[in-house]
């Protein structure tokens, strides 16, 4: 069966692609190699090259890896953290059983 291609508006697919420029940066910055990285992270060098272009079609599980190797892990605990959003759609049903 072919995988389906992952399809995202344009907004956030460059909102991908700039997490992948950061992640190279991140990289770069540490003097580490593709096939360093590719190989502690446990992926090809292909899926770090989409990894580092923002691919939305790999797996969370890959960029993870990359984030671990780089020891940027704890920039992952952060993602919906603070559900701002959530927190006043509850205040407002809160506030509406009073």
């Amino acid at each position: 069966m072919k995988a389906k291609k992952t399809v995202l508006l344009p907004r956030f697919q460059k909102i991908l692609e700039q997490m992948g420029e950061n992640i190279k940066l991140a990289r770069k910055r540490r003097k580490f190699t593709t096939i360093q990285v590719s190989e502690r992270a446990g992926i090809n060098r292909t899926t770090l090259y989409q990894i580092e272009k923002g691919n939305p079609s790999v797996a969370l599980g890959s960029y993870f890896n990359v984030l671990r190797v780089l020891n940027l892990e704890g920039d992952f605990q952060k993602l919906a953290a603070d559900d701002e959003f959530g927190r006043k759609l509850q205040d407002m049903e809160l506030i509406g059983k009073s």
